[in-house]
Order: structure tokens, then C-alpha cells, then sequence
């Protein structure tokens, strides 16, 4: 780590309200998508690290927005995670829109035991490397 990955989608209607206005809460939605791209990215998916007994919850997610994204945009998402100790991953994430910064925010999230349900070691794939 870190890791980086960036995705282009094009906003589908279902994302707009009636204006054409994509809905706030679907940001945290675009950065999951550059997430998983990320992990993917790192040779570690979710699929993966399910099978391995782990998941990876959000503790912190933060959005702040700067430009409204409307229907049938070509968005970027842009997206890097590090690890913050030894039991958490942060993963920064910017949504652009030809040139224009729409959104940026982070979301934390704690690497856990799906049968202890506590923290555990992030897994090799995502420890910072040396």
C-alpha cells in the first residue's frame, strides 16, 4: 500500500432525483465502486478475503461536495488507500466529471474476524509494504 484505482461510470437515471441531480448518498455508493477496484488492485477481493473469514465494516465516512452530478455524466472516480495501523484501512476518494472536481471524502474502515467479531491484522495484501 497504498493502493490507487479509478473507474469511469456513467450516472444511470436510477441515481438522479427529478432534477437530474444525483443523490448525495450515492458518492459513498462511487466510492465503495472505487474500493473494490482498489482491493481488487491490491490481489485481494472481497470475495476473497470473505473466504478467509474477514470483512472490512465502515467506522467513518465523510463526503464533502463541491458540484452537483446529474444523469447520463461520465464520471471518474478516483480512489487510494493506505493502512492506519495494524487493524485499519482508510480509503481517500475523489469524483470528477471532465475536469471538474465534484466530490471528495474517505471512508475508514476496521478489518475484523467474521467468527470473533473484533479487530484483527489487515491481511498481507493490504499492510503497508516496505
Amino acid at each position: 500500500m497504498p493502493f490507487t484505482a479509478q473507474i469511469d461510470y456513467r450516472v444511470p437515471y436510477a441515481d438522479s432525483d427529478q432534477m437530474g441531480v444525483v443523490y448525495y448518498a450515492n458518492f459513498l455508493v462511487y466510492f465503495e465502486r472505487v474500493r473494490n477496484e482498489i482491493l481488487r488492485g491490491a490481489g485481494y477481493t472481497y470475495r476473497e478475503m470473505e473466504a478467509d473469514g474477514l470483512q472490512l465494516p465502515v467506522l467513518e465516512a465523510h463526503c464533502e461536495y463541491k458540484s452537483p452530478a446529474r444523469y447520463d455524466d461520465l464520471l471518474s472516480i478516483r480512489g487510494s488507500a493506505s493502512a492506519l495501523g495494524r487493524t485499519r484501512i482508510k480509503v481517500n476518494c475523489e469524483v470528477w466529471r471532465e475536469g471538474t472536481l465534484l466530490a471528495t471524502g474517505h471512508t475508514i474502515h476496521a478489518c475484523i474476524s467474521v467468527d470473533k467479531k473484533r479487530p484483527v491484522r489487515l491481511p498481507k495484501p493490504l499492510q503497508e509494504q516496505p
